[in-house]
């Protein structure tokens, strides 16, 4: 078959055939090193390695691919318009700080609600292209998640909402391991 004519079902059956596990794996380590730092370090510390590691995400992500068989940048893939779309919702979900970073000047706390939530919203598009619920999933339960550990449980802001992520990410893995992939 002609690679550059390929229509967009065909790609978007392609990408849905996908494993899937780099970033979610990437996420799951980010959001991991935040919450061992709310366990053990200073807050002044903690507010860094959440946007250090939350902001390292996609690269840690393009690393883990080279390991998962996923290769983000393997340059002899062919081109695929879902692939750019999955990277324009990685864009979308770091232009969040935009967000994030003013109300954090004003409240350190809200740092991981709003980081939290916000950079999990790219999950409801990925449901959409791969035509699975696991993105949806994986957005309404972060939201919830987070946005009830955040009112819930203010003395430990920085350390039950990365850890909930963290298990967002271990049921998305686990759901996305399992998932029927289409032909």
């Amino acid at each position: 078959m002609n690679q550059t004519r390929r229509t967009l079902e065909e790609q978007r059956n392609e990408f849905t055939n996908g494993k899937f596990l780099a970033t979610p794996l990437a996420g799951l380590i980010a959001w991991l090193i935040v919450g061992i730092a709310g366990l053990i370090l200073p807050i002044q510390a903690t507010v860094w390695v959440l946007f250090i590691a939350t902001g390292s995400i996609v690269y840690l992500g393009i690393f883990i691919s080279k390991f998962t068989g996923e290769n983000f940048l393997d340059k002899n893939k062919p081109k695929n318009e879902f692939d750019k779309l999955f990277f324009f919702t990685v864009g979308q979900a770091i232009l969040v700080y935009s967000i994030a970073i003013p109300f954090f000047l004003i409240d350190y706390t809200s740092l991981p609600l709003t980081v939290g939530i916000l950079t999990g919203l790219m999950w409801l598009p990925f449901s959409w292209i791969i035509n699975h619920w696991v993105g949806i999933f994986h957005s309404l339960a972060r939201t919830v998640l987070v946005l009830l550990l955040w009112y819930m449980l203010p003395e430990y802001r920085f350390v039950a909402i990365p850890f909930a992520i963290v298990l967002i990410y271990i049921i998305t893995i686990f759901i996305l391991k399992s998932r029927k992939k289409t032909k």
